[in-house]
């Protein structure tokens, strides 16, 4: 069952608050009228969560417009998982969240995150937390330049298929940690 977190909820009204913001009339931007309603009844209710699948068309298309502007994965290349730990240390994900990130949806990723925002006890909230800031300000990392006269690689079967932007963003930035989680061979 898919939730919603209060302050994922925040952050997505605090965000399009600030790409549309009210006008002299004071009316609201649809998309914050819509967060805003949700949120209305979690206060109201005194909720932290609130299940997916209450929300309306407008409240869900807005948070996953928003969500679509945030990191995808937690990475910073630093994967323990690989060397047999079942908690990574670098980012705080079980090797099964690790191994099935790319499979999972936007709202389980974010369950994710929450979960190892409150521990703050991995390495990219510690020991590299200066790591994990700069992570978040690059952009993709472009592919390696080849030389003249060498043909590009084939691309497998299994990395065919149309993947969203968010996720392409992060195997992007992060693609051996990312590419050995999901078990797929990397593209050389």
């Amino acid at each position: 069952m898919d939730v919603l977190h209060i302050v994922d909820l925040e952050a997505a009204i605090n965000h399009w608050r600030a790409r549309a913001p009210s006008q002299a009339d004071a009316a609201l931007a649809p998309e914050v009228a819509a967060l805003a309603e949700v949120y209305a009844r979690m206060a109201i209710a005194q909720r932290q969560t609130l299940e997916v699948a209450a929300l309306s068309d407008a409240a869900r298309s807005a948070w996953l417009a928003w969500y679509d502007t945030t990191p995808d994965t937690p990475c910073i290349a630093i994967c323990s998982t690989n060397q047999g730990d079942a908690v990574c240390k670098g980012c705080g994900r079980t090797e099964d969240e690790v191994r099935h990130w790319l499979s999972m949806g936007p709202f389980a990723k974010r369950a994710v995150w929450q979960r190892i925002t409150l521990a703050q006890t991995a390495w990219r909230f510690t020991r590299y937390a200066e790591r994990a800031r700069d992570v978040a300000s690059v952009g993709p990392v472009p592919p390696p330049a080849r030389g003249p006269g060498t043909a590009s690689p084939a691309t497998p079967a299994s990395r065919s298929a149309p993947i969203p932007a968010a996720v392409a963003r992060a195997a992007a930035a992060w693609p051996a940690c990312e590419l050995l989680a999901s078990h797929r061979p990397p593209v050389v």
